[in-house]
């Protein structure tokens, strides 16, 4: 019998309050791809747990909006995610081979050294060498796949950290 879920899904821009007793951020890839999105399939092996998510990605999202510093919504994403990434007890950070991530490539920096990040680089990722060469040089362990080596991880990390 499947658990029934429990835990507390945050969407870009919303400020809701927090209901979750640990907090995730889902940094990584947005490109969309023909399969399932990477973000939906974690969120899905990790809902059982009591916990809340942060995704960055915005349903109301348009492509044509301004990256500047006085356009509004594209500041709102900005200070949500940076907010968000801050307030999270867990960073995930996935890299897949359809971009080069310029952004992600940034959290993953930010918080490489945080103690609370978890990176999954897809063997086709054009830039995985430098994330494999800084992981090391850190201590940290690159994984490959979101299924299995990603589940696997932050199912196994939430659980030590709600100590369940």
């Amino acid at each position: 019998m499947a658990n029934p879920s429990q835990a507390q899904l945050i969407q870009a821009p919303s400020r809701s309050s927090v209901t979750g007793k640990k907090t995730v951020f889902l940094a990584g890839t947005t490109t969309r791809t023909n399969g399932p999105e990477w973000r939906d399939t974690l969120f899905h092996s990790i809902a059982h747990l009591p916990i809340t998510v942060f995704n960055p990605l915005r349903p109301d999202w348009d492509s044509s909006w301004k990256e500047d510093i006085d356009f509004a919504p594209f500041r709102e994403q900005v200070e949500w995610e940076f907010d968000r990434l801050n307030q999270a007890d867990l960073v995930v950070v996935y890299l897949g081979p359809q971009t080069d991530a310029p952004i992600s490539l940034l959290e993953f920096g930010l918080f490489a050294r945080s103690g609370k990040l978890i990176v999954c680089c897809h063997k086709d990722y054009r830039k995985r060498a430098n994330i494999e060469i800084v992981s090391q040089k850190l201590g940290l362990k690159v994984l490959d796949a979101v299924d299995g080596d990603l589940v696997d991880e932050v199912t196994r990390k939430l659980q030590e950290m709600l100590q369940i």
